[in-house]
């Protein structure tokens, strides 16, 4: 089985990685393995390189005062000046 070493891995994706480890209940091992497995089985069935244009890798990732936050200042930019449009 071979063996790769990572060098200079960021401190938040390590946190991360961890993360996932611990809720998952799995070794870091184990929880890295699938995360690179499920990445290639992902680009082998889209039969390439996958590029993002939109916001579907964060859908969902937002917490409810996030969003809400968010909505709140979308808001402000919907309202309509009237002296605008004279």
């Amino acid at each position: 089985m071979d063996a790769i070493t990572l060098r200079n891995l960021p401190p938040d994706l390590a946190r991360e990685i961890r993360k996932k480890a611990k809720e998952e209940g799995t070794s870091l091992n184990r929880t890295v393995i699938n995360l690179l497995r499920d990445k290639v089985a992902t680009h082998k069935r889209a039969g390439k390189r996958t590029r993002y244009r939109n916001l579907d890798a964060i859908s969902g990732s937002w917490t409810k005062a996030q969003a809400d936050e968010f909505d709140k200042y979308l808001a402000k930019q919907r309202k309509i000046d009237p002296e605008l449009w004279k």
